[in-house]
């Protein structure tokens, strides 16, 4: 049994709790924490804004995981000092967004009475907070870094892809310095750690071509497969019977874009053929470049809903139009656990192994994609043949139960 520090950059509540609070990061941080617990004992030091709007102590809800759970409010810099960093520091933005001299000391004094076996660091925001510890030492933790994104790779596609439109020009601007950054940094923290964790066999050979001959394990993303079932779902709306549903947090670049693509080059074609279909994009925090879709008459944007599973539930194809972002997607591993029909770009589903015709429909470019949807559509059996398979298959290799002993191994 390893005693284990944790740290993550946002409080990772349980989704059967707060499913409208959750993110990727959050869901894959809980579940491995409560796989992790039942072996193991955990402290977790985190971040949690004061207006979190969540339970009147939130931190309780991760008690019976966690012996010691401490949380900082995150630090706050403005829009002026991010454009000085990014024009001066040599730092790219993830390293200096959550480096709070607050958590620093916090974590000092809780490793000056407890000896830690690990010291987990979830994501490259967390990452400062290794790298002040990673000095040779026998003694000290063992670091283990797990990268939810080969960050600097993310970067890059978001480069690529805003440099296309002059209006996104600024946008590709900022893109192009943190990717060049983020070279050096992610490489200096990949090299640092003890053991370093990639989500998917792609990011992995992202780190390793960063820094060649890099030990990597492939931890990936899982799913809840009791909580996400097509039996145990809420009572879902009455969304229509051409309801199109994308989830995700709607402040974040990949997803904006996403939605954008979608709207303004598919969902016309789409809407051609099939007038009753109606595009709900679901998650919290949407950014202020959707507002234009407000009065567009077959799009909702939803906001911060309690819980995603019954929009999921009722969408006739669960769409993933993204065409920038890393990783994988803990989103398309819902809707398949929940068995929908999926229709997605191929780099929405990125990292994943699913055959194209049998989980999930891939269609990158915009009538391509349409005629997909349209297939499905047309044809339910087709669709719920799809989300049979792809039912099967996170049965077969994405439950929590079975990705947390790899984790484990790491920590010999």
């Amino acid at each position: 049994m390893a005693r284990i520090l944790v740290l993550t950059p946002q409080l990772p509540v349980p989704p059967q709790a707060l499913t409208g609070f959750s993110q990727g990061t959050t869901i894959r941080n809980f579940n491995l924490m409560a796989g992790l617990a039942r072996r193991h004992t955990l402290d977790l030091l985190t971040f949690l804004p004061a207006d979190a709007g969540l339970a009147p102590d939130p931190c309780s809800l991760l008690r019976p995981y966690c012996q010691q759970v401490s949380a900082e409010p995150p630090p706050v810099r403005a829009l002026w000092q991010r454009g000085r960093d990014t024009l001066l520091s040599h730092l790219p933005d993830m390293a200096l967004r959550l480096d709070s001299p607050a958590l620093h000391g916090h974590m000092a004094r809780l490793m000056q009475k407890q000896h830690y076996d690990v010291i987990q660091v979830e994501g490259i925001e967390m990452a400062p907070y290794a790298l002040a510890r990673s000095r040779p030492d026998p003694n000290r933790p063992r670091l283990v870094f797990d990268d939810h994104n080969a960050e600097y790779l993310l970067q890059k596609r978001t480069f690529l892809t805003d440099i296309r439109r002059p209006r996104r020009w600024p946008a590709a601007a900022y893109s192009f310095i943190q990717w060049r950054k983020l070279i050096g940094y992610e490489r200096r923290i990949c090299r640092a750690a003890d053991r370093v964790i990639a989500v998917s066999e792609a990011d992995r050979e992202a780190l390793q071509c960063l820094a060649p001959g890099l030990d990597v394990a492939v931890i990936p993303n899982g799913v809840d497969l009791d909580f996400f079932r097509p039996d145990a779902t809420p009572a879902a709306p009455d969304l229509g019977p051409h309801a199109l549903v994308f989830v995700g947090k709607m402040d974040y670049r990949p997803n904006v874009d996403a939605v954008l693509w979608f709207v303004e080059v598919v969902l016309p074609l789409l809407l051609a053929q099939a007038p009753t279909a109606h595009f709900y994009a679901v998650g919290q925090q949407p950014h202020a470049r959707l507002a234009a879709l407000a009065g567009h008459p077959a799009v909702t944007i939803t906001g911060r809903v309690p819980d995603v599973r019954p929009f999921v539930a009722a969408a006739r194809v669960f769409v993933v139009p993204l065409r920038i972002g890393g990783g994988t997607r803990l989103k398309v591993l819902e809707a398949m656990a929940m068995g929908r029909p999926i229709v997605s770009t191929r780099l929405g589903c990125d990292g994943f192994h699913f055959e194209d015709g049998r989980e999930v429909l891939f269609a990158d470019e915009p009538r391509a994609f349409a005629d997909a949807v349209l297939a499905v559509l047309r044809d339910p059996g087709r669709g719920d043949d799809l989300g049979q398979a792809g039912r099967d298959h996170v049965e077969a290799h994405y439950g929590w139960d079975a990705i947390v002993p790899r984790l484990e191994s790491l920590y010999g």
